[in-house]
This record gives C-alpha cells, structure tokens and sequence, in this order.
C-alpha cells in the first residue's frame, strides 16, 4: 500500500501544479488522436485536484473539452486528408472496403448521437472521428456533434474526480483510488461491449462477404447527417 501511496501523493503533487491544466490539455488532444492511454485518466485527476482544492473545478473541465474538440478534429483532418488513400486502399481489399461501408452506414442510421457515445470509448472514438473524415462527412455536422459529445464527457470525467476529491477531503489516496476505480470500470464495460459488437460484426462480414451498409457507397453522405461527398 506504500507504492500505490507513493504514486498517489507523487500524482497529487503533479496535479496540484498550474501546469497540470497544460498537461490535461495536451493529453487529451493526443489520445484523440493517438489512443494511447485513456485521457479520462488525467481528466478525473484534475477533477480529485480540483474537489481537494488545489486546482478550479470549470478550468478543469473547459481545458477538457477544448482539448477533446481540438483532438477530435484533428483526428478528422487526418481521416479526411487520407481518405484518397484508404478509398484506393478499399478497391485493393474487400475487407477494407466493409469496414468503410460499415462506418458510413452506422453513421447514416445513428446520427451524431454515435459520436456522443463513441467518446466513452478510448479507441472507440479515435476509429469513429477518423472514419467521419474519411467518408467525409460534412464539417459542420462534425463539428456540432462533436461538441455535444466533449461536453458531456468532459463534465462526466471532471465531476466523477471532484466528487472523489470532496467526500475523501481528508484520504488524498482514497479520492485518486476511488475516482479512478469508478472510470476504469466504466471504461472496462465499454470495451467489453465494443469486443462483443466487433465480433459479432467479424462474423457477419466472414459469414456473407458484406456488412450491414454493404449497399451504402464508400464515399456517400449520409443524408441525415448532412455529410458531403
């Protein structure tokens, strides 16, 4: 219990600073892009931080949400800019082609509202931004949605991590502990779902050789979400 205590009280130290705010900021703008570990992780940091007193609560939660806004529309430059390639990419490999006919076509069917509930999931919501780009999906579109989407998430993680920090004032390790056990757990059933879901869609797509928007063009804008080609 000295180690976990030792990185707690070494975190605590690291998210007291005024710097952390750049920290959040520049974490959350990466992982959108480059899920390499979960951004939550620094959010509900700032939130413990914030609920013990050491940083404000809504500069939290506004560098959060900038820097998820930023990271999603890089991520959907990247896809957009890359979308000659990957198209050319899907007329080489039939799978490829799927998996982009599968994307255009849940965003067709669910709307705006699957990027509202991509961003809970890590990798879930750098594969859906990149794939609005690539498919082409309108801007502004994007943009409004996406915005919904780091609101609700930005003020989910910031508040679970101050709520943590105010009713364990007096436990620096048990705020950190619980917040953070609270948001791996709700990660882990994310992921868990997300695992079931892209199996059962790796057996449909080896089952019929098409996925269910196999009639959706690659490059086609969803009429609902107003994309454009």
């Amino acid at each position: 219990m000295d180690v976990v205590g030792d990185i707690v009280e070494s975190l605590k130290d690291l998210s007291g600073s005024p710097w952390f705010y750049l920290i959040i900021f520049a974490g959350v703008v990466l992982d959108s892009v480059l899920p390499i570990m979960p951004s939550e992780t620094l959010v509900i940091a700032g939130g413990v931080a914030a609920g013990l007193g050491d940083l404000d609560l809504l500069a939290v939660m506004a560098v959060s949400m900038v820097g998820a806004f930023v990271g999603d529309h890089l991520s959907y430059g990247v896809g957009r800019r890359a979308s000659r390639w990957f198209l050319a990419r899907a007329e080489r490999r039939e799978q490829t082609a799927n998996r982009l006919r599968w994307a255009s076509g849940q965003i067709r069917t669910r709307g705006g509202l699957l990027l509202v509930t991509a961003r809970f999931v890590p990798a879930g919501r750098t594969v859906l931004t990149l794939s609005a780009g690539i498919t082409r999906q309108a801007l502004s579109w994007f943009a409004t949605w996406v915005a919904i989407a780091v609101v609700i998430w930005g003020g989910y993680a910031t508040l679970l991590g101050y709520v943590g920090g105010k009713a364990f004032e007096d436990n620096d390790t048990a705020a950190f502990l619980v917040a953070f056990g609270c948001a791996f757990g709700v990660t882990a059933i994310s992921e868990v779902w997300r695992a079931i879901r892209n199996r059962r869609l790796a057996r449909r797509l080896d089952a019929d050789g098409h996925g269910p928007a196999d009639a959706t063009p690659i490059a086609e804008a969803p009429s609902e979400s107003g994309a454009s080609t």
